[in-house]
């Protein structure tokens, strides 16, 4: 399969995840992706915590109250409605969140047991999420707790505790 037909395999996996048909719903897809990037720009750049927050909710990231949003934070540019940030979050600089995994150019691994996978990842109230971060798909950050900087966590964390490392592990409980 040559390169064309790679790029139009992993559009037409988007087209039949959001449910769209067509020249329409390839025009329809092609916009809505252009517009999350263009928000994902204005929420990646920005300074101030609130445009951040902001600009993530317009691309359909569930964000509670009183969140604190860091610069240079990448949050799933194809899945952000699979994103959800309780109350009292800090996600620190250069963190990265994803919803979903994909051997984008690798058909082989696509055909032979590594398809694209999405799974919705949940950030619960009060978490610190240091910077530097890496979130994958499918975890859930317990209420109240701190991943260190730089931890890749690819499990979840429980609630009032610290992980670090890569992968990330507990290595302390917080008293509450």
């Amino acid at each position: 399969m040559d390169d064309d037909n790679v790029i139009k395999l992993n559009e037409d996996e988007l087209m039949e995840y959001y449910n769209l048909r067509g020249t329409g719903g390839r025009i329809s897809l092609r916009l809505k992706f252009t517009k999350s990037w263009i928000l994902h720009k204005l929420a990646y750049s920005s300074a101030y915590p609130g445009w951040a927050v902001k600009m993530q909710k317009s691309r359909g990231v569930k964000i509670g109250r009183n969140c604190h949003i860091n610069p240079y934070v990448l949050i799933d540019l194809l899945y952000p409605h699979l994103i959800t940030i309780e109350n009292n979050v800090s996600i620190g600089t250069y963190s990265m969140i994803f919803a979903h995994n994909n051997p984008t150019a690798n058909l082989f691994l696509k055909k032979n047991g590594y398809p694209r996978t999405t799974k919705p990842v949940l950030i619960k109230e009060g978490a610190v999420i240091n910077p530097g971060t890496i979130i994958m798909a499918g975890v859930t950050i317990g209420k109240n707790s701190i991943v260190a900087v730089g931890s890749i966590v690819s499990r979840d964390v429980p609630d009032y505790t610290v992980v670090a490392g890569n992968p990330a592990r507990v290595v302390k409980k917080i008293e509450h």
